[in-house]
């Protein structure tokens, strides 16, 4: 194994899997740190945690158990992959992640960009943009576990960190990977500036020796070139046979994506409070979507205020939790009634369902959009989608690219 990725959410983990092999790496996602060794001949492996909202001591345990094994199958480099949005608060995780992987692999200076150009994601003066609003106007504060308040990634990182926190401003990175390099500060946390593909290429040739990054998926896009990499397109198999959407997000684009999906299938909408008080019978949903002819929908997706409504009723995380463990239920139930074809969105719904599958590891596929893999589990077909990512067709359009060979 030549390069070792820690994903803090499963979708994330799908997101920076996707970025590799579409540069020629030959890479496998495992869910949790494996018990095993893993294949000798893989270039990069992502281990997919479940440490986005976990408290403190929780994630950075996780992450440090993931180090170790990435490292011990032979890991040269290691990148902490977090949200392209930055998903964090001043309480979040991040920090104390970062700080205790950069002590354990005796790191310097710590290259952290979460710049996505393709979705919309930029870092410009140390500020992260979506689109062209800043973090904390994009709908992001309105975020149920991570509400972000700060586009300052400078600020938000120095609440967490116990570490400098420096920068590389986007001057410095047109100038180039040796400019990049020359910037870097010894033992900080350097936030880089990234508003083009060519900059995060530029980044990753200024990585090159480094033992830990971190970023959202785009800061791999140069770090295969460093280990001779060539790029290849990702083999599928088509895998026909029914097929559901779940959808968990409350973001924007989550919303819209349902409303233009509910609009063309059947659809069964969750109730925070009933989830919470256990009223949904699971067996009785999933005979409900086996037996739609038309791959239907079950969604807890909704307006922030109502988000915020369950939230002030039951205490925070309470109906988050509920709907979680619903999906992670339903998942296997639909699959033991012949479902084949799932698409899901949502990063916390993506990681209840590949849990409830009891998945492993994952085989990374095509892209079914800009940071959106096709993955299988077996017989199974996925499209682990995060809330943000994907356009207002994304669920018909995964469901029909499952059903199609690509080589």
């Amino acid at each position: 194994m030549k390069l070792g990725i820690i994903a803090d959410d499963f979708t994330g983990a799908s997101d920076i899997g996707l970025t590799l092999a579409e540069a020629g790496m030959s890479v496998a996602q495992f869910i949790g740190v494996p018990a095993g060794p893993a294949d000798p001949t893989l270039d990069a492996g992502v281990v997919a945690l479940k440490s986005r909202t976990a408290p403190v001591q929780d994630a950075v345990s996780a992450s440090l158990a993931a180090c170790d094994w990435l490292m011990a199958q032979g890991a040269k480099q290691v990148v902490l992959k977090v949200c392209s949005t930055f998903d964090s608060t001043a309480k979040g995780n991040i920090g104390p992640v970062l700080d205790a992987l950069a002590k354990r692999l005796n790191a310097g200076p710590v290259i952290v960009c979460p710049a996505f150009p393709e979705n919309g994601r930029s870092v410009y003066q140390g500020h992260l943009f979506v689109a062209d609003r800043p973090l904390h106007e994009s709908g992001m504060q309105d975020h149920p576990l991570t509400p972000m308040k700060d586009a300052d990634l400078r600020r938000v990182l120095a609440a967490q960190s116990v570490r400098q926190i420096g920068h590389v401003p986007a001057l410095t990175v047109l100038q180039g990977g040796d400019a990049i390099k020359a910037a870097l500060t010894t033992d900080a946390h350097m936030i880089t500036d990234a508003i083009t593909d060519a900059d995060l290429l530029a980044i990753g040739q200024a990585a090159k020796g480094l033992p830990l990054l971190c970023g959202g998926s785009g800061i791999a896009l140069g770090l295969p070139a460093n280990f001779g990499v060539q790029t290849a397109a990702p083999e599928w198999h088509a895998i026909t046979g029914p097929g559901a959407v779940f959808s968990g997000s409350c973001s924007i684009a989550t919303r819209d994506q349902v409303e233009a999906y509910a609009a063309t299938a059947p659809s069964f909408q969750i109730d925070p409070a009933k989830a919470v008080e256990g009223q949904y019978n699971i067996g009785q949903i999933a005979d409900w979507v086996v037996a739609q002819d038309v791959p239907p929908l079950v969604y807890s997706s909704a307006d922030p205020k109502v988000v915020k409504a369950a939230q002030d009723a039951h205490g925070p995380g309470v109906a988050a939790a509920a709907i979680e463990n619903l999906f992670a239920q339903l998942a296997p139930a639909v699959i033991a009634g012949g479902v084949r074809r799932l698409a899901v969105a949502g990063g916390e719904t993506s990681g209840a369902v590949v849990t409830g599958l009891g998945a492993d590891a994952l085989t990374i596929g095509p892209r079914a959009a800009a940071g959106v893999p096709l993955v299988r589990f077996g017989d199974v077909a996925l499209a682990l989608k995060s809330g943000n990512f994907g356009g207002s067709d994304f669920f018909g359009k995964a469901l029909t690219l499952m059903k199609a060979p690509h080589d």
